[in-house]
């Protein structure tokens, strides 16, 4: 496929997602207020579950690959370890103060049941 066909195709695909959606979340004529809650209480938590998941998943992927790039770089130079050391150690803390604040953003989603 050309690029021309594989632009056309997304446009399309992305047009059908954004008009089934809006479909799928609307509320029907028997629906009740309480059963609509309800409904979204199940959605909240599924928003919990895999906001921290992927936050976790996404954490312990940036933390191997920085940790990777600090050992390769310590061993091809070890007198630059002391150098590497202390960046390595602050950007482990910031990649993990990112898992810790997608924690909190679901312990207040699942607080909303």
């Amino acid at each position: 496929m050309n690029r021309k066909t594989k632009v056309m195709l997304m446009m399309t695909t992305t047009l059908l997602i954004v008009a089934i959606s809006s479909v799928a979340f609307a509320q029907g004529e028997g629906t009740s207020p309480a059963a609509a809650a309800e409904s979204a209480k199940g959605w909240i938590a599924l928003a919990a579950g895999l906001g921290i998941g992927i936050a976790a998943l996404g954490g312990g992927i940036g933390q191997g690959r920085a940790a990777a790039a600090a050992l390769d770089g310590i061993a091809r130079n070890p007198g630059a370890a002391d150098k590497i050391r202390t960046p390595m150690i602050l950007g482990l803390a910031l990649i993990e103060s990112l898992v810790i604040y997608a924690l909190v953003i679901s312990i207040l989603l699942f607080t909303k049941l």
